[in-house]
């Protein structure tokens, strides 16, 4: 783990570089039980994890926000995502890691594939899914001629699964044209929020009016698109304000504020304390707020 003035970054496996291999598989038992069932909020850089859990269940912790595992479920953990995890004891399951390289390899050329695992996300555990979990581990004992060829094979399909799973859960009411577009939307929040764009710049990145991008942003989660790019700076906010020691103000200027008092007020509006309040409240030990 590296002390920085950012978020604690851990390597897995005794690696400097995090991952030797492809991929590691292991059970979710044999690193768990050895800290107590609780594995403390931190990041990987350059991995992706696929966990699944059989039976037991606990909670997560994703960017300061709690969630309860109920199994059977399969959470999916994006690379640079800030998590924690408390299992009950003797929960049952399997954590796979995959290289970014991997990962970008394998989804190319599919980059609303990449968009949609970049959610951390907790879904129901599909059969399939766990028929490919059993083949990733049968293939990783392996060795010799091809085996590097059958993991690649395997992690393109259970990232293919796994997005589909997340995909279909966020999306179930949405027509297809409707759901191509907001998905692209999404993507390009993901890239620009940053940016401080406004709905206009991103409708007119889509080749749609404002009116329109509204439209389907209120009929894929009943928030307006603006709402949207707002809470995705918020969520981003809230990281950096519970998991690093960067100033209200330095947070404001990386998320392309000129003026860290507007950002303060817009977070304040947001989340109904101002980002220092917010960061007392959550280091006193109090329960971190949505």
């Amino acid at each position: 783990m590296n002390e920085k003035k950012g978020i604690n970054t851990y390597s897995l496996f005794g690696e400097n570089a995090e991952l030797a291999d492809l991929l590691h598989i292991e059970s979710i038992q044999s690193r768990s039980s050895l800290h107590n069932w609780a594995l403390k909020p931190h990041r990987h850089a350059r991995l992706h994890q696929l966990l699944v859990i059989k039976k037991g269940g606990g909670q997560a912790t994703f960017d300061g926000i709690k969630q309860t595992l109920t199994p059977p479920c399969m959470i999916n953990v994006p690379r640079g995502s800030v998590h924690g995890f408390r299992f009950d004891p003797e929960t049952r399951g399997w954590v796979v890691t995959i290289t970014s390289d991997l990962m970008d390899q394998s989804l190319s050329g599919s980059p609303d594939v990449l968009t949609t695992l970049d959610r951390a996300t907790v879904t129901p555990l599909e059969n399939h899914l766990m028929h490919l979990i059993k083949s990733i581990r049968n293939a990783y004992e392996i060795e010799g001629f091809a085996r590097a060829q059958i993991l690649r094979g395997l992690v393109g399909a259970i990232t293919g699964v796994v997005a589909h799973s997340i995909d279909a859960q966020q999306h179930r009411d949405t027509n297809p044209k409707t759901h191509q577009l907001f998905a692209h939307f999404e993507t390009l929040v993901n890239r620009d929020f940053r940016k401080r764009h406004r709905v206009g710049d991103y409708a007119r990145e889509l080749a749609i009016s404002a009116t329109h991008l509204n439209r389907i942003s209120h009929q894929a989660t009943g928030q307006s698109a603006s709402q949207l790019i707002n809470e995705r700076m918020l969520r981003e906010a809230r990281r950096l304000l519970i998991y690093t020691t960067l100033s209200a103000s330095e947070i404001a200027y990386e998320l392309g504020y000129a003026d860290p008092a507007h950002f303060n007020r817009v977070f304040a509006k947001g989340t109904g304390l101002p980002p220092r309040r917010f960061r007392r409240h959550v280091t006193s030990g109090d329960q971190p707020l949505d």
